[in-house]
């Protein structure tokens, strides 16, 4: 299956209790064909103490969302996602409603921060 959605893309729910909500994808599960997405489908989980966390206590976190649920976002508009063959040889994703070729995110260790380029 193809890569349409990756890791630091800005992403919207389609369906669902969260539907209509955005956020960054944060971990991608490709053999289980889901994605956590950042501030969505929040679960509480309640920590039983232990040497590592010797306090307990109910945390919060991120579950994953199946793929089908979330759709990529350009221009503020959830969109699909097209792949295009470039002369060179190099395969780009494409968004299918504006037609722009969708940046590669990356995290710089250098300067600590998420960065972008055209395609890899």
């Amino acid at each position: 299956m193809p890569s349409n959605i990756r890791k630091h893309d800005s992403v919207m729910v389609i369906s669902g209790a969260h539907k209509g909500k955005t956020g960054e994808v944060v971990r991608v599960l490709p053999d289980k064909d889901q994605v956590v997405v950042q501030g969505v489908n929040l679960r509480t989980k309640h920590v039983k103490p232990t040497r590592m966390s010797p306090r307990g206590g109910i945390i919060t976190k991120e579950a994953p969302l199946h793929v089908s649920k979330v759709s990529l976002v350009d221009d503020g508009k959830p969109t699909r996602v097209r792949f295009q063959i470039r002369d060179d040889g190099s395969k780009v994703r494409v968004s299918a409603r504006s037609g722009k070729v969708i940046p590669v995110k990356f995290w710089d260790s250098r300067t600590k921060s998420v960065k972008s380029r055209e395609a890899l």
